[in-house]
């Protein structure tokens, strides 16, 4: 029983040692790394870098320049030049915080199992620089560049070289632009839009893009046109499945006849700030099995949760990228009637001056004096509060391409609205509103159909109209 008490005591004993020992250790290896401090290491130009290499986790990649970067294992791979140089970047003024100097157990700092390997070559030099643990009290990792020191870095190199080949390659980038002059539609949408400011071809001065139709210059949605644009602009091309595509490839992207391509003329600035025109061109096409299967069960049987398989190219760039179903929706989206204005009064109502009204067989005219705040509406000589009928004449519109229509009236005229605007070209709009059945009403504007609008709104307006006739 004494012996046992006694092994367990000088057990104890040696458990406390050791854990003393331990203690001490560290604390050695932390005075050694606050002995010296804030030292560059290494300094390399990127410039003179020949050949990058880097093994990480199951990642292993190595490029080389021969006048611009390759990839050694695929050099039809396009390789994004900022990021070898964002990658070497690191090594032209390697800082580090402490130096362990003398190392003999290169195991204690994970060096002998590293993390990574780097390795950089110029045409004199070699270099090999090995990642190991990170220091949770330092908050930074070991390092070693083989000259038999241990580095605490100031910068993790692991942060840029955790990349794997999906990040190498040099995208394709979305549309930028400053003005765009002109957007071609082929495939789907056969038509183009184009830029014009000051146009007398609209009721609205905020219109800027027209497309013709029957010798017609017609105007679009400016709000619409830049949604359109916005998506270009913001189009996610990162999501790659080939960057080397072949015909055969492009036939089962459905690529090789796009379903839609966008071909967009737009001005931009360069670093100068010099003006620069260019173009740029987008293919869009849904998975052609998809589409089939689509076009077989017909459109009115898709549904909004539909799986969507698309993809995009710009121009003639041998990379292909999956695009969303947000992105695919939105960029097929570009018929008139997409683009087109949906209200039934595009005019600004700062413009207006004069209403007529025509209601159950009775005329009633509203006038306007004076500009801005001091704008005065009247009836009868007695001023009136336009606000509701502003708001429910502007609430007239479309409620979606399907509502436009070419239709003849054939119901009856529920009211008519002849607004008078300050505009030479066109100084009044004539909009008839006609029964169409119990959930809508048909929109006539200036004699010509217009689009089916919303019943209820159309009883708004005449509501509004009686409570200020009545009054």
């Amino acid at each position: 029983m004494k012996r046992a008490k006694r092994l367990y005591a000088l057990l104890g004993i040696l458990v406390i040692v050791c854990a003393a020992t331990f203690a001490v250790t560290q604390m050695e290896e932390v005075k050694e790394q606050i002995k010296t401090s804030g030292e560059i290491v290494l300094e390399v130009s990127g410039e003179t870098v020949q050949s990058l290499s880097w093994e990480y986790k199951e990642t292993s990649l190595s490029f080389h320049k021969d006048g611009t970067w390759l990839c050694d294992e695929d050099e039809a791979f396009p390789v994004d030049e900022e990021k070898i140089q964002e990658l070497l970047e690191p090594f032209e003024s390697f800082g580090v915080s402490f130096i362990i100097e003398d190392v003999k157990d290169y195991g204690m700092y994970g060096l002998d199992d590293p993390v990574c390997t780097i390795r950089l070559e110029t045409e004199d030099q070699s270099y090999e620089i090995t990642l190991g643990n990170f220091s949770n009290m330092d908050s930074e990792r070991y390092v070693s560049i083989g000259d038999g020191n241990v580095y605490l870095a100031k910068n993790d190199p692991l942060d840029q070289f955790d990349a794997v080949l999906r990040d190498m390659i040099d995208h394709d980038e979305p549309l930028s632009y400053e003005q765009v002059s002109q957007i071609e539609f082929t495939g789907s949408e056969a038509y183009s839009i184009f830029y014009k400011e000051d146009s007398t071809d609209t009721y609205c001065e905020d219109d800027v893009y027209f497309t013709t139709k029957n010798g017609k210059d017609l105007p679009l949605d400016t709000g619409r046109i830049g949604t359109y644009l916005k998506n270009l602009t913001q189009l996610d091309l990162t999501n790659y499945v080939t960057y080397n595509a072949t015909e055969e490839e492009l036939r089962s992207y459905g690529l090789d006849t796009p379903e839609l391509t966008i071909t967009v003329d737009y001005t931009t600035e360069d670093e100068k700030g010099k003006e620069i025109s260019d173009t740029f061109i987008l293919s869009v096409s849904r998975d052609p099995e998809e589409l089939a299967a689509a076009k077989e069960a017909g459109e009115n049987d898709e549904e909004d949760d539909e799986e969507i398989t698309a993809y995009a190219r710009v121009g003639e760039s041998q990379i292909v990228y999956k695009i969303s179903k947000y992105y695919y929706n939105n960029l097929m989206a570009a018929s008139y009637n997409d683009l087109r204005h949906r209200e039934v009064l595009t005019a600004d109502f700062a413009d207006v001056y004069q209403v007529d009204i025509t209601l159950e067989g009775s005329e009633y005219i509203m006038t306007a004096d004076g500009k801005d705040k001091d704008r005065v509406w009247k009836y009868q000589e007695e001023e009136l509060d336009i606000a509701d009928f502003q708001d429910a004449l502007e609430d007239l519109r479309a409620d979606s391409t399907d509502s436009f229509t070419s239709e003849k009236p054939t119901g009856k005229k529920e009211i008519r609205l002849v607004v008078y605007l300050n505009n030479e070209t066109y100084p009044k709009v004539e909009i008839d509103l006609y029964r169409y059945d119990g959930s809508d009403c048909l929109a006539v504007v200036d004699g010509q159909s217009f689009a089916l609008v919303d019943r209820s709104d159309v009883v708004e307006v005449i509501e509004t109209v009686n409570a200020i006739v009545l009054n």
